[in-house]
């Protein structure tokens, strides 16, 4: 089966950063099928974004929103993910600007019973406020110049290749993931039930799902020199309920489950969007 992306990209109250992130859509060298918007509860500012970007995309663009009830990502997820048209999910965060090849690389390693997590570049905090204030992607070599964490920002195919079953995906890393860089086929999500939505606020959502993954006997792969992304600089969010979540992800450890209770099932046939309009 050949993979028909729905790239997945949440965001809550940062129109500036999601326009930046849209923008780099549009330069993507292989474009993916849609382009879903999992809103967590964004004022009309953030609408604005999205309705100016369909106007202007040839790629369709859906924008899932939710009220404003606290730090909800595992739930908005859920209910953007219900409305995906693709079999592959492509998923980023709102402050990430895409490298152009990010789909395409996703592409070279999507293969069945398998999902993919990768990294990031981080975009320094005071280059970050320049371009979020110009509105304008800059190049990839300006990109690479003005971010840390270099070995994320280096494209190598044959490396790509090599390491994808090699770095991070066992042992002490075998559950480590990026929620804002992670690729996996839609019915193997919906397999363990999506997102855990017991887990609120911010910390653990991802690294639970992956537990359950490989609980259900899918295979890590990790994207590394491919797959870029770089990060725009923001203050940290609260960690307030990150021990909660510990104890929540703890407990999928020792379940013989690989389903969650509360998760996307509830969605899979009644969710609101805002498509085209």
């Amino acid at each position: 089966m050949d993979p028909k992306i729905s790239l997945i990209i949440s965001t809550y109250n940062w129109p500036q950063a999601l326009h930046l992130c849209l923008s780099s859509a549009l330069n993507l060298v292989t474009k993916p099928f849609e382009i879903i918007i999992a809103d967590d509860g964004s004022s009309f500012e953030t609408t604005e974004v999205v309705r100016n970007f369909i106007a202007q995309s040839k790629i369709q663009i859906k924008h899932v929103w939710h009220e404003d009830n606290g730090f909800r990502l595992s739930q908005i997820r859920n209910k953007a993910i219900s409305q995906a048209e693709g079999n592959y999910i492509v998923q980023i965060d709102g402050d990430i600007i895409m490298h152009p090849y990010f789909i395409t690389d996703h592409l070279y390693l999507a293969k069945k019973e398998h999902f993919v997590t990768g990294s990031r570049a981080m975009i320094t905090e005071l280059n970050s406020k320049r371009i979020l204030s110009s509105s304008i992607v800059p190049s990839v070599k300006e990109l690479n110049r003005i971010s840390t964490e270099s070995l994320n920002r280096i494209r190598n195919r044959f490396l790509m290749r090599f390491l994808s079953s090699r770095y991070k995906v066992s042992g002490k890393y075998s559950s480590y993931t990026k929620g804002c860089n992670m690729a996996f086929w839609k019915d193997d999500f919906v397999k363990v039930n999506g997102y855990n939505e017991k887990i609120s606020g911010w910390g653990r959502e991802d690294e639970e799902l992956v537990i359950r993954f490989l609980k259900m006997n899918l295979r890590k792969q990790f994207i590394k020199f491919g797959g870029i992304t770089y990060h725009i600089w923001h203050p940290f969010a609260s960690r307030d309920k990150l021990l909660e979540n510990d104890t929540i992800m703890q407990e999928t450890l020792s379940s013989s489950s690989f389903s969650c209770q509360i998760g996307i099932g509830q969605y899979l046939h009644d969710v609101k969007t805002i498509e085209n309009s």
